[in-house]
């Protein structure tokens, strides 16, 4: 018999790069192996291994009847998960061991498509860029998001993949939170150290030049990219470094501005080969909540308060935006990083006008900075630590909340702010529409449902967090450098305790629309609707925070892939299809061809948050007055976009336009948006969007535009993102 057996057996291609012989044991080893993740991530026992020794002989058994010479791991592989899934009927738990020992991947045709730059997963993010390392990230994107899929609790899975939620970057879920503001003092006191271990990179001392600081500000970006899956920014950014460019010219100023730009945006490292997704919070004086505030450099705390640095801050203001309003060599503009700035009353004073105007030049030119505005109650009025970030979420500190406020306002003992999310799932409002139809409180209901479902989506990434932390896996966030005074270790560089987890919010107008009749500009109902949705939605916030423990955040969300990804799976499904034909925005016959020749990047999208359509015909104050109702409302962030068509708008008039926003609106967060022409033949820059080039006549030209909440080249944008672009209503 053992002869028999000798000669039966094939030999094994394995995964691993070696080739052995067949043995069945192997099957039943790696059964009882990876079957404890279902302890980890399911609560539920490992196989047994009576059980897996059942699972091995029958497999053997089909090996044996296929009579081959070789086999490879993933045959052997796919033999156990087809028993398993066959005994799952009469065993429930055998369907959650066959998720764990399924393997992930791409079909080689898909694997293919992603290398030619087509395909729907090439389009979901426009600032990832046409090279080899975009291909190699997109194809390990796939593997990674269909782990994360399999390990979750199955009934999350299937409402991401059923479109009745989305969870964002998925592709990281195991590996890293979200996004983070950074607070740049503790890098000029501690020093650099890329790797947060010491042992892998080189480590360097705090700053003490100013090129050498604004040089590690573009490093501790990078850095963090590798630990994060969002945007990284820093608030304040102009007022902790003024004090390294005492004494300097306004020349030198110039250049040190100009050579952040370009070190922030010709870094071509990030996540797969793109442009580090970079904010920094500018303002044009220093705020009065940091004029007494002990200044952090050169690894020392004071004596001198940040106050005593206006004219400095006022200079690099000015030097900035001088740089931003030139652009590159080919006067394109730097879309990285972000603007934001900040508005608070301090700085709307007769002098600063000057300063606003240069901004709004910018404004006129590029519609390239953002405006957060600190003015409304609901934002403290400039009292608090504040900054947008990413592209719409807003974060807050305020001594009402924080027991410890002034010891991080002063940097007392390395202690500091903590700004950012651990993880953002946005829910399918206008889905919520459908299955009420019409009844308020099954619409109130069924928000509370994807709530639940979202919180759930939190507890699995809190549970890889924990493991991330425990395992040393994020060790930039984790980091404690030596104290350059004492030579102990110092404070941690992100206080976890402090992340939010935010639940986005897409499709508003059209789950007015459905419940109501109407979009939000055609009737106050829609509005109210709307309103009392979202109210609803913060009553159960509050209590899922106080079931959980966790911070919590209701958000506009940026909704560059999940707009279009909820609209095609509502087109897609047989019970919200005939209401999603009527509703979804962009070229709906378009898309049912186009899904019919399976293809999914299709021109159709919803509305993102609580925007009203992006083709509504509104005048600008129209539009304000009706979306600033929503923002005290979104604890988490929103913004508004305006959208310019005038190829040279007056700076002046749109300084007006933003002082009325600022100091009459409930408006906190919004971006003047202006299209650009981008010839690639003579290197000018037009506006508005045009086929040709206005110079040279070439048709080689990209176009430019702010895909949600950063500017970027449209051809990379989603076919849905593309056809809200032409859709616009611009004014």
């Amino acid at each position: 018999m053992t002869e028999i057996i000798q000669k039966l057996r094939p030999m094994v291609r394995g995964t691993d790069g070696f080739m052995v012989p067949w043995s069945r044991n192997e099957i039943v080893e790696q059964l009882l192996t990876e079957t404890k993740l279902a302890e980890e991530f399911y609560d539920t026992k490992a196989i047994s291994r009576q059980d897996a020794e059942d699972i091995a002989y029958e497999v053997e058994m089909k090996i044996f009847d296929l009579n081959l010479k070789f086999i490879s791991g993933p045959l052997i592989r796919e033999l156990v998960n087809n028993i398993l899934l066959a005994r799952s009927a009469q065993r429930p738990e055998f369907a959650l061991y066959r998720n764990i020992l399924t393997r992930v991947g791409a079909p080689v045709y898909d694997a293919y498509k992603i290398d030619m730059g087509t395909g729907y997963k090439a389009k979901e993010n426009a600032n990832l860029q046409p090279n080899p390392e975009t291909a190699h990230k997109r194809k390990a994107d796939w593997v990674s998001g269909e782990e994360y899929l399999l390990l979750m609790p199955p009934k999350i899975a299937d409402a991401h993949l059923s479109g009745d939620l989305h969870i964002h970057d998925l592709e990281y879920f195991g590996t890293r939170p979200f996004c983070q503001d950074w607070d740049l003092r503790y890098f000029l006191y501690y020093g650099l150290m890329p790797d947060g271990l010491g042992t892998r990179t080189s480590i360097a001392g705090p700053a003490k030049h100013a090129e050498v600081a604004i040089l590690h500000t573009a490093k501790i970006l990078a850095s963090a990219q590798t630990n994060f899956a969002g945007g990284e920014g820093f608030y304040n950014f102009l007022i902790f470094l003024a004090p390294y460019v005492r004494g300097l010219g306004y020349e030198k100023i110039r250049q040190l501005m100009q050579m952040m730009f370009f070190e922030y945006t010709q870094a071509y490292v990030a996540r797969g080969g793109q442009l580090v997704f970079s904010n920094i919070q500018v303002q044009p004086g220093v705020p009065d909540l940091w004029k007494n505030v002990p200044v952090v450099m050169h690894g020392h705390v004071g004596p001198d308060v940040y106050g005593t640095y206006e004219d400095e801050v006022r200079t690099m203001f000015k030097a900035l935006y001088d740089v931003a309003l030139k652009g590159d060599y080919w006067g394109k503009p730097f879309n990285f990083p972000k603007l934001e700035n900040s508005l608070s009353p301090e700085f709307f004073k007769p002098e600063y006008d000057d300063v606003w105007i240069d901004v709004h030049k910018a404004v006129a030119k590029f519609g390239q900075p953002y405006f957060d505005n600190l003015m409304p109650a609901y934002r403290g009025y400039g009292k608090g630590v504040s900054c947008y970030q990413c592209c719409a979420y807003c974060f807050v500190e305020t001594p009402e909340d924080s027991e410890d406020f002034d010891e991080k306002l002063n940097f007392d003992n390395g202690k500091h702010f903590t700004m950012g999310s651990w993880q953002v799932a946005s829910v399918n409002l206008p889905r919520m529409a459908y299955k009420a139809n019409g009844d308020d409180e099954m619409l109130f209901e069924e928000s509370r449902r994807l709530m639940d479902s979202a919180l759930d989506v939190f507890k699995a990434k809190k549970k890889w967090m924990d493991l991330a932390i425990k395992n040393q896996r994020i060790p930039f966030a984790t980091q404690r450098p030596l104290d350059p005074r004492t030579h102990e270790k110092g404070t941690q560089a992100v206080d976890f305790d402090q992340l939010t987890f935010t639940i986005g919010l897409v499709g508003g107008n059209e789950m007015a629309q459905h419940h109501t009749g109407y979009q939000l500009h055609e009737n106050p109902e829609a509005v109210k609707t709307l309103i009392k949705v979202i109210l609803e939605m913060q009553k159960y916030k509050k209590e899922l925070e106080s079931r959980s423990g966790y911070k919590i955040a209701l958000a506009r969300t940026p909704a560059e892939s999940t707009a279009q990804r909820f609209a095609i799976a509502d087109l897609l499904t047989d019970r919200y299809r005939d209401y999603a034909e009527k509703l979804v925005r962009g070229d709906v016959e378009q898309a049912k061809f186009l899904i019919n020749q399976r293809k999914k990047d299709v021109p159709v999208y919803y509305s993102n948050g609580t925007h009203v359509d992006v083709k509504a015909k509104m005048g600008v104050f129209d539009k304000i007055n009706l979306e600033q109702k929503f923002f005290p409302l979104l604890n988490g962030g929103n913004m508004l976009h305006i959208w310019l068509g005038d190829a040279s708008p007056d700076p002046e008039a749109l300084y007006k336009l933003t002082k009325r926003i600022t100091t009459q609106s409930n408006i906190g967060y919004f971006a003047y948006t202006k299209d650009l022409t981008v010839c690639s033949a003579c290197g000018k820059v037009t506006s508005p969007i045009l086929e040709n080039c206005p110079y040279c006549g070439s048709n080689k030209v990209e176009w430019w535009s702010r895909v949600t909440g950063y500017y970027q080249a449209v051809s990379g944008w989603n076919n849905g993102k593309k056809q809200e672009l032409l859709d616009r209503y611009r004014t």
